[in-house]
C-alpha cells in the first residue's frame, strides 16, 4: 500500500503539486496496488481536487 505521508517523506525536496503527482505515478509502477490519502499536501499550488488528482496519477501509473 501506497500512503501519501510516505511519498512525502521520501521525497522532502519536492516543492510542488505536480513534483508530487509524478511521485505518486511513480509509486504506483512498482507495484502497488492501494493508495491511501492519509495527509493533506502542504504545496501551495495544491488545488481544491488534490485527492481527485492524485488518485488519477496513481491509476495512470498502474498502466
Amino acid at each position: 500500500m501506497l500512503w501519501l505521508s510516505e511519498v512525502l517523506l521520501q521525497n522532502h525536496e519536492m516543492t510542488s503539486f505536480d513534483e508530487l503527482k509524478i511521485a505518486v505515478s511513480k509509486g504506483a509502477t512498482t507495484g502497488e496496488m492501494f493508495f491511501r490519502m492519509d495527509v493533506k499536501p502542504p504545496f501551495q499550488d495544491t488545488p481544491e481536487n488534490w485527492e481527485d488528482q492524485l488518485e488519477s496519477a496513481f491509476t495512470s501509473g498502474q498502466r
